[in-house]
């Protein structure tokens, strides 16, 4: 199978990208006021990163051994029928607010929804000393599916719609939502002048706002309640040289912040109240970054296409930790963050799941995601992964792959 491939030329603001055939993947002056900043952080700085920080940068001293406090098992596979279509790459994973429904989309140009009941039938469920896997087929496993006009590359839930809008972002250039109870898309924007959009977020606070991230090098944010006319509320151009908006996010506690990850190897932050300069800048990446996620009311995690995950202040722009072990080169494999286990899960270009314990810079557990759904798929990359939110200590990792598997993790703290 082909894969997403960055261009190998010099490191330069004006990073272009470059797509196989084959998989092709990857000022706000409005009434809009978010609450101000740390109004709803409080109830997070309980587990703020304390022994994360360090005095400088990335400087290493001694510390302890990276240790695994979680036991992790597979627990099903989910697959196609060996006749089904072979360009079925799980290009995004998303649970819903309630953390009992999952979203996946890709190339296949499909939104499919799957209950965790059904992707986690009770008498599978094992821990440690327990090897028993549910193999199931995506037919079977699914709810029903939404048929999408492009390829996709983004999916997110909508806050507040108790499950029933989800946001998508495609090959295309166009931003949609859907009404998952009439399967029927209610809202589209095309701001981004048909180049790819690669993400697509939800602000957390009302009035309710959306952003997108697209290789036309814009973050353009938008209130689907405009879907009759206007353009986009606030748009931004991080760079000079237009290079790919590859991710944005907002803040999930509380500050009116929204990150983006570029082509120009750097990471941004920006006041959504007023959409001109970047508050941080985030430079660290030696190559394109192609994630970020908010870890906790003080850190963000990056990955980028150099190989590493890099943990950051918020309110410094310091480099706290990178994290090394995994595979990514050229592709986009996936990042996710559980926020109450402190745990990083992302997906690598030799098929592996990697899983990192933010205190320490080397994975606490890899995974080979092997090709069990069809023959000749054997070269093949991890190309998603979701954390399953919820405060208990035990956890669940889904993780799409380049050849439409889904598999599913289950994890409990060791005693």
């Amino acid at each position: 199978m082909g894969a997403f491939h960055w261009s190998q030329g010099s490191k330069t603001s004006n990073a272009r990208i470059s797509i196989s055939f084959e998989w092709e993947m990857k000022n706000f002056s409005s009434g809009f006021h978010p609450p101000s900043p740390g109004q709803e952080r409080k109830e997070y700085e309980k587990e703020s990163i304390g022994q994360d920080k360090e005095s400088q940068g990335d400087h290493q001293e001694e510390k302890p051994a990276t240790r695994c406090e979680w036991d992790f098992s597979l627990s099903t596979v989910v697959s196609s029928s060996a006749n089904a279509a072979v360009s079925d790459t799980l290009g995004v994973i998303e649970f819903d607010p309630s953390n009992a429904v999952v979203a996946t989309g890709g190339i296949a140009r499909k939104i499919r929804i799957y209950t965790l009941n059904s992707l986690l039938p009770q008498d599978t469920i094992q821990f440690p000393g327990e090897q028993h896997v549910a193999f199931l087929d995506h037919v079977k496993a699914c709810n029903y599916y939404v048929c999408t006009p492009a390829k996709l590359s983004s999916l997110r839930w909508k806050p507040g719609s108790g499950g029933r809008l989800l946001g998508s972002g495609d090959y295309d250039g166009v931003v949609m939502e859907y009404d998952l109870e009439r399967k029927l898309p209610i809202f589209e924007r095309d701001e981004h002048g048909g180049r790819r959009v690669w993400s697509v977020d939800y602000s957390h606070w009302n009035p309710l706002v959306g952003a997108s991230g697209s290789d036309d090098g814009t973050i353009q944010m938008w209130d689907p309640r405009c879907a009759e006319g206007g353009g986009s509320v606030a748009k931004v151009q991080p760079t000079m040289a237009r290079s790919s908006v590859c991710c944005v996010e907002f803040d999930p506690f509380g500050d009116a912040l929204i990150a983006a990850g570029c082509a120009d190897r750097k990471a941004y932050t920006y006041d959504v109240r007023k959409m001109v300069d970047p508050v941080h800048v985030f430079d660290g990446h030696a190559k394109t970054v192609t994630y970020v996620r908010f870890l906790d009311a003080e850190t963000m995690v990056s990955a980028g296409t150099d190989g590493c995950l890099k943990l950051w202040n918020i309110s410094d722009s310091r480099l706290i930790r990178t994290y090394r072990g995994h595979v990514n080169s050229r592709s986009f494999v996936g990042l996710s963050v559980w926020r109450h286990g402190g745990l990083l899960g992302c997906g690598s270009e030799n098929n592996q799941v990697f899983v990192y314990d933010k205190r320490w810079g080397e994975p606490i557990w890899v995974h080979g995601f092997d090709p069990m759904a069809r023959s000749g798929c054997d070269h093949g990359f991890v190309s998603s992964v979701c954390w399953r939110q919820v405060h208990e200590d035990k956890c669940t990792l889904l993780a799409g792959g380049s050849n439409g598997v889904l598999q599913v993790f289950v994890g409990r703290r060791k005693s």
